[in-house]
């Protein structure tokens, strides 16, 4: 239920041919008896394997850096922030996922940069990090039915309203698999576990009260909160600093956000880019990212 901006990672062998790929050519990276390996060896190995996803990266990152700036301060503290929260064990996860201090802080920066593009043109007012603030001292205990389009959610909520069975409705109608189990029980939750409008609903809501149909990007929601509590150690409006009303509203941005904008806006950046890839086994790796009618003009 809880909406995550789409983060492209960096594989070492990704990291690996996008620098043997500034100046692939002839020079001998290893020497053996039984044959050497050169530069242009290691390039085409890379490019079979990772290549379309490294040039994705590499052109991706190129794209949104010139119109988007990402402070080596932001990029440090969620560095800083991933190793405090990893404790003693952070090492070694950048050894098992083959990072570097250098190539992850690289990772952060791409993300960074998605997240700056996906929430270009939303806003959030302090109104709306206010009644965050406020609902933060708050848990909900609530069930749902999430079907595909809105006439079957007004179908069930129909139904609901004639005294049908909650659990029994959406094992029999809920798209969420889990639903099957559970009878669509999410048990306790605050305001940052769910996408924004299915927030804003369940917190309108009395306890026992059924909404009406709440649509997201995941369908449309029936919802009913069967309980409320005060939620442990919860902070303060008094208390909160301007550093944590600003992460709430970057928070709140990207629940806002809608992901499926960013491939548009990344379509409409790389077109304006004009893009050309003169290496011929890697000429269709940006398709994906260009609608039919530029696919051909783009490759001339």
């Amino acid at each position: 239920m809880k909406k995550s901006v789409i983060a492209a990672t960096f594989a070492a062998s990704v990291l690996a041919l996008s620098a043997c790929s500034n100046n692939a050519g002839e020079d001998v990276l290893v020497t053996s008896k039984v044959g050497d390996i050169t530069q242009q060896d290691l390039y085409e190995e890379m490019k079979t394997t990772v290549g379309e996803q490294a040039l994705q990266l590499m052109v991706i990152e190129k794209v949104l850096d010139d119109k988007y700036d990402v402070d080596q301060k932001e990029i440090d503290k969620k560095y800083n922030d991933m190793k405090e929260q990893a404790g003693d064990g952070f090492d070694s996860f950048l050894a098992q996922q083959g990072y570097t201090e250098e190539s992850y802080k690289d990772m952060i920066k791409l993300n960074l940069l998605q997240e700056k593009a996906l929430t270009d043109g939303v806003e959030v007012t302090d109104e709306e990090v206010d009644k965050y603030i406020d609902r933060m001292g708050t848990e909900l205990n609530a069930r749902h039915i999430l079907v595909e389009d809105e006439e079957t959610a007004k179908e069930v909520k129909a139904k609901l309203d004639k005294g049908g069975d909650f659990a029994k409705l959406a094992k029999e109608y809920s798209t969420e698999p889990a639903a099957q189990e559970s009878g669509g029980e999410l048990g306790w939750f605050g305001p940052d576990k769910m996408v924004a409008d299915f927030t804003d609903a369940a917190y309108n809501l009395k306890v026992d009260e059924i909404s009406d149909p709440v649509k997201s990007d995941f369908g449309y929601h029936i919802i009913q909160v069967t309980d409320t509590r005060k939620a442990e150690d919860a902070e303060k409006k008094e208390d909160v600093t301007d550093e944590r009303r600003a992460e709430i509203k970057d928070e709140l941005l990207q629940k806002k956000a809608d992901p499926n904008a960013l491939m548009d806006k990344l379509s409409k950046m790389l077109k304006d880019a004009d893009i050309k890839i003169k290496d011929e086994d890697l000429k269709d790796a940006l398709d994906q990212f260009y609608g039919p009618a530029a696919d051909s003009e783009q490759k001339k």
